[in-house]
Protein backbone atom coordinates (compact mmCIF):
# COMPACT_ATOMS: atom_id res chain seq x y z
CA UNK A 1 0.00 0.00 0.00
CA UNK A 2 1.36 3.46 -0.88
CA UNK A 3 1.75 6.36 1.55
CA UNK A 4 -1.44 8.08 0.41
CA UNK A 5 -3.41 4.87 0.96
CA UNK A 6 -1.98 4.48 4.47
CA UNK A 7 -3.00 8.03 5.36
CA UNK A 8 -6.58 7.22 4.38
CA UNK A 9 -6.65 4.30 6.83
CA UNK A 10 -5.59 6.35 9.84
CA UNK A 11 -8.50 7.45 12.03
CA UNK A 12 -7.79 10.58 14.06
CA UNK A 13 -10.95 10.24 16.15
CA UNK A 14 -13.21 7.43 17.44
CA UNK A 15 -10.38 4.88 17.47
CA UNK A 16 -9.20 2.65 20.33
CA UNK A 17 -5.64 3.06 19.08
CA UNK A 18 -3.65 6.27 19.40
CA UNK A 19 -2.48 8.04 16.25
CA UNK A 20 1.11 6.97 16.99
CA UNK A 21 0.06 3.32 17.38
CA UNK A 22 -1.90 3.38 14.11
CA UNK A 23 1.08 4.86 12.24
CA UNK A 24 3.40 2.25 13.76
CA UNK A 25 1.12 -0.61 12.67
CA UNK A 26 0.99 0.82 9.14
CA UNK A 27 4.79 1.26 9.11
CA UNK A 28 5.08 4.96 8.36
CA UNK A 29 6.18 8.07 10.17
CA UNK A 30 3.58 9.99 12.16
CA UNK A 31 4.92 13.29 10.83
CA UNK A 32 3.71 12.23 7.38
CA UNK A 33 0.13 12.74 8.62
CA UNK A 34 0.73 16.44 9.13
CA UNK A 35 3.01 17.18 6.19
CA UNK A 36 1.41 19.17 3.41
CA UNK A 37 3.14 20.35 0.29
CA UNK A 38 2.34 23.79 -1.08
CA UNK A 39 -1.09 23.71 -2.73
CA UNK A 40 -0.92 23.99 -6.51
CA UNK A 41 -3.63 25.87 -8.43
CA UNK A 42 -5.22 24.63 -11.67
CA UNK A 43 -2.94 26.74 -13.91
CA UNK A 44 0.19 25.53 -12.15
CA UNK A 45 -0.91 21.90 -12.48
CA UNK A 46 -1.64 22.38 -16.19
CA UNK A 47 1.80 23.94 -16.71
CA UNK A 48 3.48 21.11 -14.80
CA UNK A 49 1.66 18.51 -16.89
CA UNK A 50 2.93 20.25 -20.03
CA UNK A 51 6.47 20.41 -18.63
CA UNK A 52 6.33 16.69 -17.86
CA UNK A 53 5.20 15.88 -21.41
CA UNK A 54 7.84 18.16 -22.98
CA UNK A 55 10.58 16.64 -20.86
CA UNK A 56 9.53 13.13 -21.84
CA UNK A 57 9.34 14.12 -25.52
CA UNK A 58 12.54 16.21 -25.46
CA UNK A 59 14.68 15.06 -22.49
CA UNK A 60 17.60 17.31 -23.47
CA UNK A 61 15.52 20.51 -23.25
CA UNK A 62 16.49 22.81 -20.39
CA UNK A 63 14.59 25.63 -18.74
CA UNK A 64 15.22 28.09 -21.59
CA UNK A 65 13.56 26.00 -24.32
CA UNK A 66 10.76 24.77 -22.10
CA UNK A 67 9.95 28.32 -20.96
CA UNK A 68 10.01 29.57 -24.57
CA UNK A 69 7.61 26.80 -25.65
CA UNK A 70 5.23 27.50 -22.77
CA UNK A 71 5.24 31.24 -23.54
CA UNK A 72 4.48 30.45 -27.19
CA UNK A 73 1.47 28.46 -25.96
CA UNK A 74 0.23 31.55 -24.12
CA UNK A 75 1.25 30.74 -20.57
CA UNK A 76 2.26 33.73 -18.40
CA UNK A 77 5.52 32.24 -17.21
CA UNK A 78 9.25 32.98 -17.13
CA UNK A 79 12.34 30.84 -17.02
CA UNK A 80 12.79 31.34 -13.28
CA UNK A 81 9.36 29.89 -12.51
CA UNK A 82 9.93 27.01 -14.94
CA UNK A 83 13.15 26.20 -13.08
CA UNK A 84 11.30 26.15 -9.76
CA UNK A 85 8.54 23.90 -11.11
CA UNK A 86 11.12 21.50 -12.58
CA UNK A 87 12.91 21.34 -9.24
CA UNK A 88 9.63 20.56 -7.49
CA UNK A 89 8.93 17.83 -10.05
CA UNK A 90 12.48 16.40 -9.88
CA UNK A 91 12.91 17.04 -13.61
CA UNK A 92 16.17 18.13 -15.20
CA UNK A 93 17.57 18.10 -18.70
CA UNK A 94 19.51 14.92 -19.39
CA UNK A 95 22.81 16.28 -20.62
CA UNK A 96 25.97 17.08 -18.65
CA UNK A 97 25.25 20.21 -16.59
CA UNK A 98 24.73 21.12 -12.94
CA UNK A 99 22.03 18.82 -11.54
CA UNK A 100 18.80 20.54 -10.51
CA UNK A 101 17.94 17.71 -8.11
CA UNK A 102 20.26 19.04 -5.46
CA UNK A 103 21.17 17.03 -2.36
CA UNK A 104 20.81 18.43 1.11
CA UNK A 105 24.22 20.06 1.64
CA UNK A 106 24.31 18.70 5.19
CA UNK A 107 24.03 15.11 3.94
CA UNK A 108 26.87 12.96 2.66
CA UNK A 109 26.95 11.88 -0.98
CA UNK A 110 28.50 8.61 -2.17
CA UNK A 111 30.64 7.66 -5.19
CA UNK A 112 29.31 6.06 -8.36
CA UNK A 113 30.18 2.36 -8.16
CA UNK A 114 28.96 1.11 -11.54
CA UNK A 115 31.62 2.56 -13.84
CA UNK A 116 33.30 -0.36 -15.65
CA UNK A 117 31.51 -2.81 -13.32
CA UNK A 118 30.39 -6.02 -15.12
CA UNK A 119 26.74 -6.55 -14.19
CA UNK A 120 26.12 -10.25 -14.78
CA UNK A 121 23.35 -11.45 -12.45
CA UNK A 122 19.97 -10.38 -11.04
CA UNK A 123 20.08 -8.65 -7.65
CA UNK A 124 23.63 -7.48 -8.23
CA UNK A 125 22.57 -3.87 -8.84
CA UNK A 126 19.24 -2.14 -8.37
CA UNK A 127 18.49 1.43 -9.47
CA UNK A 128 15.96 3.68 -7.74
CA UNK A 129 14.40 6.96 -8.86
CA UNK A 130 11.28 9.12 -8.54
CA UNK A 131 9.14 10.62 -11.30
CA UNK A 132 6.24 13.07 -11.54
CA UNK A 133 2.96 11.47 -12.66
CA UNK A 134 0.27 13.82 -14.09
CA UNK A 135 -3.27 12.96 -12.99
CA UNK A 136 -6.33 14.93 -14.10
CA UNK A 137 -6.25 18.18 -12.12
CA UNK A 138 -3.59 16.87 -9.75
CA UNK A 139 -0.43 14.75 -9.69
CA UNK A 140 1.44 12.12 -7.70
CA UNK A 141 5.02 10.90 -7.45
CA UNK A 142 6.13 7.38 -8.33
CA UNK A 143 9.21 5.75 -6.80
CA UNK A 144 10.52 2.79 -8.81
CA UNK A 145 13.27 0.24 -8.17
CA UNK A 146 14.52 -1.69 -11.21
CA UNK A 147 16.95 -4.60 -11.37
CA UNK A 148 19.77 -3.38 -13.64
CA UNK A 149 20.64 -6.76 -15.18
CA UNK A 150 17.14 -7.98 -16.08
CA UNK A 151 15.19 -4.68 -16.18
CA UNK A 152 12.69 -6.35 -13.81
CA UNK A 153 10.70 -3.95 -11.61
CA UNK A 154 11.29 -5.15 -8.05
CA UNK A 155 9.49 -2.30 -6.29
CA UNK A 156 7.31 0.76 -6.77
CA UNK A 157 5.41 3.16 -4.53
CA UNK A 158 2.98 6.01 -5.22
CA UNK A 159 2.86 9.06 -2.98
CA UNK A 160 1.28 12.51 -2.97
CA UNK A 161 4.49 14.06 -1.56
CA UNK A 162 8.25 13.87 -2.10
CA UNK A 163 8.93 12.87 1.49
CA UNK A 164 11.54 10.17 2.03
CA UNK A 165 8.96 7.90 3.69
CA UNK A 166 7.66 6.54 0.37
CA UNK A 167 11.24 5.77 -0.74
CA UNK A 168 11.90 3.87 2.51
CA UNK A 169 8.67 1.90 2.13
CA UNK A 170 9.54 1.04 -1.46
CA UNK A 171 13.01 -0.26 -0.55
CA UNK A 172 11.72 -2.29 2.41
CA UNK A 173 9.04 -3.95 0.29
CA UNK A 174 11.51 -4.80 -2.48
CA UNK A 175 13.96 -6.38 -0.01
CA UNK A 176 11.15 -8.36 1.61
CA UNK A 177 9.94 -9.71 -1.74
CA UNK A 178 13.23 -10.21 -3.63
CA UNK A 179 16.06 -10.24 -1.11
CA UNK A 180 18.98 -7.81 -0.86
CA UNK A 181 20.97 -6.55 -3.84
CA UNK A 182 24.69 -5.90 -3.53
CA UNK A 183 24.33 -2.28 -4.71
CA UNK A 184 21.52 0.27 -5.04
CA UNK A 185 22.21 3.22 -7.34
CA UNK A 186 20.38 6.56 -7.23
CA UNK A 187 20.85 10.22 -8.06
CA UNK A 188 21.97 12.73 -5.44
CA UNK A 189 18.47 13.96 -4.61
CA UNK A 190 17.70 14.80 -0.98
CA UNK A 191 15.61 11.65 -0.51
CA UNK A 192 18.62 9.46 -1.37
CA UNK A 193 21.19 11.41 0.63
CA UNK A 194 18.92 11.43 3.70
CA UNK A 195 19.99 9.70 6.90
CA UNK A 196 16.88 7.50 6.80
CA UNK A 197 17.66 6.13 3.34
CA UNK A 198 21.41 5.64 3.71
CA UNK A 199 20.99 4.06 7.16
CA UNK A 200 18.47 1.56 5.79
CA UNK A 201 20.90 0.44 3.09
CA UNK A 202 23.81 0.19 5.53
CA UNK A 203 21.72 -1.83 8.00
CA UNK A 204 21.08 -4.32 5.19
CA UNK A 205 24.74 -4.40 4.04
CA UNK A 206 23.83 -2.83 0.68
CA UNK A 207 26.46 -0.68 -0.99
CA UNK A 208 25.34 2.87 -1.80
CA UNK A 209 26.06 4.20 -5.29
CA UNK A 210 25.12 7.67 -6.53
CA UNK A 211 25.27 9.24 -9.98
CA UNK A 212 27.94 11.82 -10.56
CA UNK A 213 26.48 15.33 -10.34
CA UNK A 214 24.83 16.19 -13.65
CA UNK A 215 25.50 12.73 -15.13
CA UNK A 216 22.03 11.58 -16.25
CA UNK A 217 23.50 8.57 -18.10
CA UNK A 218 24.61 7.02 -14.80
CA UNK A 219 21.00 6.00 -14.09
CA UNK A 220 19.75 5.74 -17.66
CA UNK A 221 18.01 2.39 -17.08
CA UNK A 222 15.35 4.03 -14.89
CA UNK A 223 15.04 7.08 -17.16
CA UNK A 224 14.20 4.79 -20.10
CA UNK A 225 11.63 2.93 -18.01
CA UNK A 226 9.88 6.19 -17.06
CA UNK A 227 9.63 7.16 -20.74
CA UNK A 228 8.07 3.78 -21.56
CA UNK A 229 5.61 4.08 -18.68
CA UNK A 230 4.45 7.54 -19.70
CA UNK A 231 4.19 6.92 -23.45
CA UNK A 232 2.61 3.47 -23.16
CA UNK A 233 0.24 4.17 -20.28
CA UNK A 234 0.06 7.52 -18.44
CA UNK A 235 -0.37 9.75 -21.51
CA UNK A 236 -2.88 7.32 -23.04
CA UNK A 237 -5.26 6.70 -20.14
CA UNK A 238 -5.19 10.17 -18.46
CA UNK A 239 -6.03 8.92 -14.96
CA UNK A 240 -8.18 11.29 -12.92
CA UNK A 241 -8.24 9.85 -9.39
CA UNK A 242 -5.58 8.24 -7.18
CA UNK A 243 -7.60 5.02 -7.21
CA UNK A 244 -7.60 4.90 -11.02
CA UNK A 245 -3.89 5.71 -11.12
CA UNK A 246 -2.97 2.98 -8.62
CA UNK A 247 -4.96 0.40 -10.57
CA UNK A 248 -3.37 1.52 -13.84
CA UNK A 249 0.16 1.48 -12.43
CA UNK A 250 -0.38 -2.00 -10.95
CA UNK A 251 -1.62 -3.28 -14.30
CA UNK A 252 1.25 -1.71 -16.23
CA UNK A 253 3.94 -3.09 -13.90
CA UNK A 254 2.66 -6.63 -14.32
CA UNK A 255 2.51 -6.28 -18.10
CA UNK A 256 5.95 -4.67 -18.28
CA UNK A 257 7.64 -7.39 -16.23
CA UNK A 258 6.01 -10.33 -17.96
CA UNK A 259 5.26 -9.16 -21.50
CA UNK A 260 7.60 -6.28 -22.42
CA UNK A 261 10.50 -7.64 -24.53
CA UNK A 262 13.85 -5.83 -24.51
CA UNK A 263 16.21 -5.67 -27.44
CA UNK A 264 19.15 -5.81 -25.01
CA UNK A 265 17.75 -9.16 -23.81
CA UNK A 266 17.40 -10.58 -27.31
CA UNK A 267 13.69 -9.76 -26.94
CA UNK A 268 13.23 -11.69 -23.72
CA UNK A 269 11.03 -10.22 -20.99
CA UNK A 270 12.35 -8.93 -17.65
CA UNK A 271 10.51 -11.81 -15.92
CA UNK A 272 12.26 -14.43 -18.06
CA UNK A 273 15.68 -12.94 -17.45
CA UNK A 274 15.23 -12.20 -13.72
CA UNK A 275 14.01 -15.69 -12.90
CA UNK A 276 16.60 -17.32 -15.12
CA UNK A 277 14.38 -18.89 -17.76
CA UNK A 278 16.80 -17.59 -20.36
CA UNK A 279 20.30 -16.18 -20.16
CA UNK A 280 21.10 -12.71 -21.47
CA UNK A 281 23.56 -13.12 -24.34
Amino acid sequence: MDLAGKKELVTKTDSKLSLSAQCKLLDFNRTSMYYKEREANDLEIKIKHDIDYMHTEHPAWGTRRIAATLIAKGYPIGRKLVRRYMQEMRIYAIYPKPNLSMPNKQNKTYPYLLRKLPITTPNQVWSIDITYIPMGRSFMYLTVIIDWYSRYIVGYELSDTLQVESVITCVRKAIKCYGKPKIINSDQGSQFTSHEYTSLLKENDILISMDGKGRWADNVIVERFFRTLKYDDIYIYHYVTPKELRAGINRFMKLYNKEHPHQAHNYQTPYEVYYGFKKVA
